[in-house]
Order: C-alpha cells, then structure tokens, then sequence
C-alpha cells in the first residue's frame, strides 16, 4: 500500500467528522499537542453555526486552561472567577431568556472549587448548557490532583499516585448531578475517535435545542486527555484514557427526560 493510498484511507468519507463553519476565529491554539479542548471547540463552533444561533450564543469561561475559549469562538463571552461560571450562567439565562446561555469547564474548575455552583444551578434546573472537560487533573497550573483523579495516579501533589484513605475518591460528579431532580439532559461523551466525534456534536446539539424549547439544564461531559499533565504522547494519552478513563467514567447518556 502505497502513502497516497494511506491517506485516501484516512481522509475516507467516514472519517470526515467535520464541517466547515466560520464560527472558528483564525487564530493558533494555546492548547498542547494532543490535547481534547481544539476538538470540542470545533464541534461546538459546528453545531452553533449549523443551527443558526451565533449572534444569540453567549459563553461563559472561568480558570483553567479554556480561560482563553474567547479567542476561538466568534461569539460572545463573559469570563467568570474560578468555578463561578454556573453562577453568571444563571443571571445571564434569566435576564435574557432567548439566549443560547453555556459555560465551558475543567474538572478542577466545576468539581473542585465551583462544586456548590453546579451543584445548585443543577437543582435549580437553570435552562443552560454546562459543558464539563474531564481529563482528571490540573492542566493548566502544573498537574496537580484533582477531584477526578483516579486512585493511583500520579501528579505533581501525587507524587506516589492518589492515596484515597487520605484525599478520598474520584469523584464521579456526573452521575451526582443525574439523580438531581433539576437536571433535564446528563451525558459523558469523550472524542478520541471519528465514531466518539459524531456522538458528542448530537448530544451538544441536544443541549442547545433543550435550551431553545426551555427545558432547563443540559450537562454534558467530555473524558479528555491531558498529553503534558499525564507525562504522555498523544498517542499514548488517548490509549491511557481508554484503558484507565474510561472503566471509572463510561460513556454514555445517564439520564434524558
């Protein structure tokens, strides 16, 4: 088999996961090579321009390293303090209720310091979307641990990997949120693989429509890597994912009412 053949193969129309949409600002990333977040922009720059809602979309980024989304996304933004975003979510929902209102969060952002947001904007059933990035740690301030990491694993505060009889479990805060009576959409989704894309642009496009019908809460989670937190190409870190990720945190919807 020839080169040419190789990247005919790749580039075969089963693969071609992505549109075109102008919604992506032409400027180069930040993020590290490998990294989940440039994949997730552009499904939902896909699905914001697909659906006709770009000048009513408003996001909302707090700390970590999706801090910098504004520079990718032709929409409007607000920047919100560490783990506050659900809370300026709310206020910005419910002053202007024919918005697309969503926050873009890390698991040390929303499970960490910003746990008591989600956790009542949840209950409240906020008629906003949360996408939620999980990649099990600090990325953006040196890999330290975060309420995701998986017992065991080694960070920069877990030099010996995570002692759970001293720093407790990974917290599984999805499926937390899926037993609060306010939640209208709850999905773990990840994209590592063209089949993995697809699935996650029809649950954000899910969200947004629950938005536009006034449903309340759509939360979607994203299992993600991390290539210079982990210690790991990108290859290997989409392999560790599987094999580590993906056994404590499946995939798949947990609750759609």
């Amino acid at each position: 088999m020839t080169a040419t053949t190789d990247i005919n193969k790749i580039i075969s129309k089963e693969n071609l996961v992505y549109g075109k949409t102008s919604l992506l600002l032409d400027n180069e990333m930040h993020y590290c090579p490998g990294c989940t977040h440039g994949v997730i922009h552009k499904v939902i720059a896909e699905v914001i321009d697909e659906m006709g809602i770009q000048d009513k979309t408003i996001g909302i980024s707090p700390v970590g390293c999706s801090v910098l989304a504004y520079n990718y996304l032709d929409i409007d933004w607000q920047q919100a303090a560490h783990g506050r975003a659900p809370a300026l979510a709310t206020a910005t929902a419910r002053l202007m209720p024919e918005k697309y209102v969503f926050t873009y969060q890390g698991d040390g952002d929303l499970a960490s310091i910003g746990c008591a947001e989600i956790m009542h904007a949840c209950n409240r059933g906020e008629n906003i979307v949360v996408f939620f990035v999980n990649n099990a740690i600090y990325g953006m301030t040196g890999g330290q641990m975060a309420p995701t990491t998986l017992e065991g694993q080694v960070t920069a505060t877990t030099p010996y990997g995570r002692d759970c009889s001293t720093t407790g479990y990974p917290m599984r805060i999805t499926e937390i949120l899926a037993m609060l009576p306010g939640t209208r959409f709850v999905t773990r989704q990840s994209a590592e693989t063209p089949g993995a894309v697809r699935k996650l642009k029809k649950a954000v496009r899910k969200g947004f429509e629950n938005t536009r019908e006034h449903k309340g809460i759509s939360f979607i989670e994203i299992v993600a890597t991390c290539s210079s937190g982990w210690k790991l190409s990108p290859v290997k870190s989409n392999e560790w994912m599987k094999e580590n990720m993906f056994p404590y945190y499946p995939l798949g919807t947990l609750k759609d009412r």
